[in-house]
């Protein structure tokens, strides 16, 4: 190297997108954090792809993510565009970047997310990794996303509260939880939260043979039901308040919890995910790979290629749906 030359600063731009989950955050701090250890400037891009086509840049020191690791939402802001689904967007939007030379982003959100990191990789000179941040879990590729865990206590919470109400006045609730087309929330707090009946899209539903099930129930003695209604099944929610209504002659409740699941304090398995995705992200930036991103297996944390990522088939758990279905009537 000549004398007087410089050695290039190496630069990394994070973002945020899509449906805000807990533990967002603690991935932002972490990625930040694990960066500047590595020599990187960091920057953050608020309101995700928008910020990133309308230049909304900010450098991120040290100090920026303190005290966010116990925080939900996200502190970079987040946000939903169409146009960034159009080639020459993508393209402008990267000079945002390249023009400060930053040619490294992290993307922290869902699928949505996840196909602009593909655009990213494909269409521009940015390196771009990204990290599943989503309630849902709806991606076939990992078996957790941050933010499901926290979410999923979040439902139970509201579990426990609604049967105390429904138990003081005899009657049945429908509880609808979010999940979009994935039935994850729904299976897993109907089987913690002791719920008589899970509804999921990826299930068979007979809405007459669970009208005929609560009603045989409270004749042979119970006081309350909880069902639980996936997302992806709102279509069934009528259906089911009118027959079951019908069948016992009870009052019958609907509650959608809708965007209350997103927030709140993140659980400690949310916080540490978050944290070992952020980690092996920026290790993938820092080792020249781009176009990947990264996942829990079991105990391991893994990275695939986006493209992969995105035709995985999110696979059912037949088991733990029979389980359910099995203990809780």
């Amino acid at each position: 190297m000549a004398k007087n030359a410089t050695k290039q600063t190496k630069k990394l731009a994070i973002l945020t997108s899509g449906g805000d989950s807990s533990g967002m955050n603690a991935c932002i701090r972490t990625a930040v954090r694990y960066a500047l250890n590595k020599g990187y400037e960091v920057y953050g891009v608020r309101h995700g792809y928008v910020g990133l086509i309308e230049d909304d840049i900010i450098e991120m020191p040290y100090g920026s993510v303190s005290n966010c690791v116990h925080t939900g939402g996200t502190i970079l802001r987040t946000g939903r565009t169409d146009e960034f689904r159009k080639p020459e967007v993508v393209q402008a939007a990267a000079q945002n970047l390249l023009k400060r030379g930053i040619n490294n982003l992290i993307v922290i959100g869902g699928d949505g997310s996840f196909h602009g990191v593909s655009d990213l990789h494909q269409l521009t000179d940015i390196n771009v990794i990204g990290i599943p941040g989503t309630i849902d879990n709806d991606m076939g590729y990992t078996d957790y996303t941050i933010g499901f865990d926290t979410a999923c206590n979040t439902v139970l919470d509201a579990m426990l509260k609604l049967r105390d109400t429904i138990t003081s006045h005899d009657r049945i609730m429908i509880l609808e939880v979010m999940g979009r087309h994935c039935g994850d929330i729904a299976l897993k707090t109907a089987l913690a939260g002791g719920a008589e009946y899970v509804i999921l899209p990826e299930a068979p539903t007979d809405v007459d043979a669970i009208a005929a099930s609560v009603k045989k129930g409270f004749d042979k003695g119970k006081t309350s039901t909880i069902i639980v209604l996936a997302e992806g099944r709102n279509d069934l929610k009528d259906e089911l308040r009118e027959k079951v209504k019908a069948s016992t002659g009870r009052t019958v409740n609907h509650v959608a919890l809708s965007y209350i699941q997103r927030g709140g304090t993140p659980s400690m398995f949310d916080r540490v995910l978050a944290s070992r995705l952020a980690a092996r992200a920026v290790e993938l930036i820092e080792c020249g790979q781009s176009g990947r991103v990264v996942g829990v297996k079991g105990s391991d944390i893994i990275d695939v290629n986006v493209i992969e990522a995105l035709k995985a088939k999110k696979n059912f758990d037949d088991n733990l749906f029979a389980l359910a279905t099995t203990i809780s009537k």
